[in-house]
Formats: structure tokens, sequence, C-alpha cells
């Protein structure tokens, strides 16, 4: 099992760096566990790409369609008093605390590229990178 954020999912969806490694931990272990919440930052970024030019308003559809189907029975619902108490006890975001309670509740690393949370909470995070190679 693993606990992702959104930075993990969307490579996992469209086809941009780092989607080989991200592809290679999915066929490492491909029982992701995340929050709900996942899915509305995964819109933001696919409506931020389809702003940009860089993919169509159907491959953006496609994307999330897909995003959805495969997350739906593996979202891990948190609470907001949860998140916020993590958030406040890090000094991270909130959104970043609604990943962090996953991984914690799961008992699990969270897989993130964002460097920032990695440092704020290296006792439940791992890179991308260190994930493919444990």
């Amino acid at each position: 099992m693993i606990v992702v954020d959104a930075n993990i999912l969307f490579p996992l969806f469209v086809d941009v760096d780092p989607s080989p490694q991200v592809h290679a931990l999915f066929d490492f272990d491909r029982q992701w566990r995340t929050e709900p919440f996942a899915l509305i930052e995964l819109s933001n970024i696919l409506a931020t790409y389809e702003r940009l030019g860089l993919l169509t308003k159907r491959a953006v559809h496609e994307a999330l369609e897909s995003a959805t189907e495969f997350l739906t029975p593996n979202l891990v619902a948190v609470s907001n008093d949860e998140a916020l108490e993590i958030a406040m006890e890090h000094k991270i975001s909130g959104y970043d605390a609604r990943y962090i309670t996953v991984a914690q509740k799961l008992e699990q690393l969270l897989v993130t590229q964002d460097k920032r949370l990695r440092k704020a909470v290296p006792d439940r995070t791992i890179s991308l990178a260190d994930a493919i190679n444990e």
C-alpha cells in the first residue's frame, strides 16, 4: 500500500515528467491510497494545463474520469479537526496535512515530490526516487 498526494497522482494520468518514475512506482505497488481532496487538487492542475494550452478539454476530462475511477475505492477521508491539528503541529498547509493524516492513519509514508513537506514531516514522507528504490 502506498499513500500519495496530487503531485504523484497527476503524472499517472497525464504524460508529464516524472511519469516514468510514477509508473515504476505504480508497477511496484498498485494499491494507492489518498485523501478525497486529491481529486480537487488534481482538477485544479488539469484546469491549469488546459488553460495554458498544454492539454485539450477532452484530455482533461478523460484524465479526471480515469483518476476518479481509480481512486474512488481507495480514498481515505480524514476529519477537518485531525488535519487542522497536523497542520498546526508541523506548520504545514491544511491541504498537505490531509495527506499526512492519511499516512499516519494507515501507518505508511506519504510519497511526495514536495520538498518543503518532506522537510517539515520527514518521519511520515518519502520522495518518489526513494520510494522506487526501496
